[in-house]
């Protein structure tokens, strides 16, 4: 569910673009110096064990990107770019606002949701199936699943899907929008997000919206900005990974991981040990469109990997070069996709911004993998991979559309 890291596809002119997990990642080695698409330099770090301190080392932070002083970091701006956000604090009072709403995401709290998940399955693969071969997997399943689970757990039964796409696309967007069109959706969104809080206000409920209203008034400091940062946040967070995910996971598994179709279908242990290591191995998006990684700044001096890097310098953590770092990960998924992993993977990073709904997500990819698979065998894509539509200008990429046939 982080996305710390509808734009259409290939278009008129445009070269196809490989499937995500055949990205070629950058080579893991000592940090280097390269530039953001700004011009600001920054320092690219790829290998596991040093991208793993610059996500938990409290000398680099992300609310010093936001300093007075502190280099551009986007041509456009985007959800990542409010100061406000619980993205963007860090320390005492990171800790405070993420202890409104990482109650929900435990999991225990998730296994709660378990049941009730697995029943939305069921229902999306039965609506599939009575649709009729060939479908559009993305628009039938991968995408009405993450956004009913968010919509149910935030209380936004009545959520426009259309409007939800078309706001998360902004939200997320490096240069597929204008950043008069991504400052109008957001100034959109966010009365969306007012105007769910005060609903809550008004008439709270069981859902994590009101919860976190409730915690927000026992600590008394959190500002009205940081709420809606919070709702419109989790809002997009709660679908995008998932969604972005799963998609991608299915364009590998129908074209080169089909072998592994029928194991998926025989057990749910299978599909939680397939689920992490496509976490690991297919990233949410493709660096070389966007930024290079996980963005935090220096606040000292700071020797990582042999390096030491100066001061006020912006780093970029390479989650997906470093989830494939041949010291630490060995094989392929072809190898390796049924085998537990070898070290923590870094896609919902580390440390203090470690993604809060990273079990949510696991189990949503887990029940979706395994009962699809389970109910339909022989699935498999209609059209060559070449074809694919592609979400493109966007921090995530994940097929528009994808046709599967049975």
């Amino acid at each position: 569910m982080s996305t710390e890291n509808s734009a259409t596809g290939a278009g008129t002119g445009t070269a196809p673009l490989p499937p995500m997990h055949c990205l070629r990642h950058l080579e893991p080695g000592p940090p280097r110096l390269a530039a953001l698409p700004t011009g600001t330099p920054v320092w690219l770090v790829s290998r596991h064990a040093d991208v793993r301190q610059v996500l938990t080392d409290p000398r680099l932070g992300r609310a010093p990107l936001y300093a007075p002083d502190a280099p551009p970091l986007m041509v456009t701006p985007n959800i990542l770019d409010d100061p406000q956000s619980m993205l963007n604090i860090d320390g005492t009072e990171h800790q405070r606002l993420r202890r409104t709403v990482q109650r929900a995401f435990t999991p225990r709290a998730i296994a709660r949701w378990k049941p009730w998940v697995a029943s939305v399955v069921e229902s999306l693969i039965d609506e599939l199936i009575d649709r009729g071969s060939p479908a559009d997997v993305v628009g039938a399943y991968t995408r009405p699943l993450p956004v009913a689970v968010i919509s149910r757990l935030m209380g936004l039964d009545n959520l426009d899907s259309k409007r939800l796409a078309h706001w998360s696309d902004h939200a997320l967007s490096t240069t597929a929008y204008s950043a008069e069109a991504i400052g109008t959706a957001m100034t959109e969104f966010s009365a969306f997000g007012a105007e769910v809080i005060a609903e809550r206000r008004a008439d709270p409920g069981e859902d994590l919206v009101s919860s976190l209203l409730a915690a927000a008034a026992e600590d008394g400091s959190i500002t009205e900005g940081q709420l809606i940062a919070l709702v419109i946040g989790l809002v997009v967070a709660g679908h995008e990974t998932t969604m972005t995910s799963l998609g991608n996971a299915l364009v590998y598994l129908l074209q080169d991981g089909h072998e592994a179709w029928q194991r998926l279908a025989s057990d749910e242990t299978s599909a939680a040990a397939a689920t992490e290591q496509i976490l690991r191995a297919v990233p949410l998006g493709d660096a070389a469109e966007h930024m290079p990684g996980l963005l935090r700044r220096t606040v000292e001096d700071v020797e990582i990997g042999g390096v030491v890097i100066p001061a006020g310098s912006v780093v970029a953590a390479d989650t997906g070069s470093a989830n494939q770092d041949p010291e630490v990960f060995t094989g392929d998924l072809r190898t390796e996709l049924f085998s537990p992993l070898a070290a923590p993977m870094l896609t919902f990073g580390a440390g203090p911004h470690h993604c809060l709904g990273a079990w949510l997500a696991r189990m949503e990819l887990e029940l979706a993998l395994h009962r699809l698979a389970r109910r339909l065998p022989a699935l498999r894509m209609a059209d060559p991979v070449e074809d694919i539509d592609w979400r493109r200008g966007l921090l995530t990429r994940s097929p528009n559309a994808l046709r599967v046939t049975w």
